[in-house]
């Protein structure tokens, strides 16, 4: 497993502003995408690409194409979708899958209540969007589920992160195939397993609270 912290000032002033509290929904949401584009930049770095022949309106040349089958992305539901429209403006010809997870709160499991992908995953590259690496436990499960599925190349973009949330996927992925990227490593939890100093809740913060 490797991790990536992206230092750029474009993305340390986004990540301010998306820490405001007084940030509104609306605010939030662009300047989400915003981000997850600037993140996706690196967390591409290494995707699969191919020599193709095309022709301009001079000549043929050898131009960069991706390869079959094109990468996957894979936001978790529901504070994932916000950052799909980032991504996707990056890499407009990935296709998409989406991957439902939560926390039973009786036996604090990790079930997948929704998902929506191909069975086999066998020689996709995979770019999982979590905003929140907290304790770590949803995208351990949701990397498990993917490498159930066959894929062995994933990358998960996400906006912050906790030293013990990055700790626990350190110990059970040490060896595997995935990369984490990152717009920062915050100070740690709280007791009510909140980032600290965090953002608050992305999804509520994304999508307001209904109720």
């Amino acid at each position: 497993m490797r991790t990536l912290v992206v230092d750029h000032p474009l993305v340390a002033h986004k990540l301010t502003v998306l820490r405001d509290k007084n940030t509104p929904s609306p605010v939030f949401r662009q300047l989400t995408e915003e981000l997850v584009t600037l993140l996706a930049y690196e967390a591409t770095r290494e995707v699969k690409t191919q020599p193709v022949e095309i022709e301009t309106p001079v000549t043929k040349t050898i131009g960069t194409a991706f390869t079959k089958p094109t990468p996957l992305v894979v936001p978790i539901l529901r504070a994932g979708l916000g950052m799909l429209e980032g991504m996707t403006k990056l890499v407009p010809t990935a296709e998409v899958g989406f991957l439902g997870m939560a926390r039973d709160e009786e036996t604090l499991d990790i079930i997948t209540y929704a998902e929506r992908l191909p069975e086999d995953l066998t020689g996709r590259q995979i770019f999982v969007l979590d905003p929140m690496l907290a304790t770590g436990g949803t995208l351990r499960e949701a990397i498990k589920f993917l490498f159930k599925r066959g894929a062995s190349d994933v990358t998960c973009i996400c906006l912050l992160a906790a030293p013990e949330g990055l700790a626990k996927l350190e110990e059970e992925l040490a060896d595997a195939n995935v990369n984490i990227v990152l717009a920062s490593i915050d100070e740690k939890l709280n007791e009510k397993s909140y980032i600290v100093p965090g953002l608050g809740d992305a999804g509520d913060r994304l999508y307001g609270v209904a109720g």
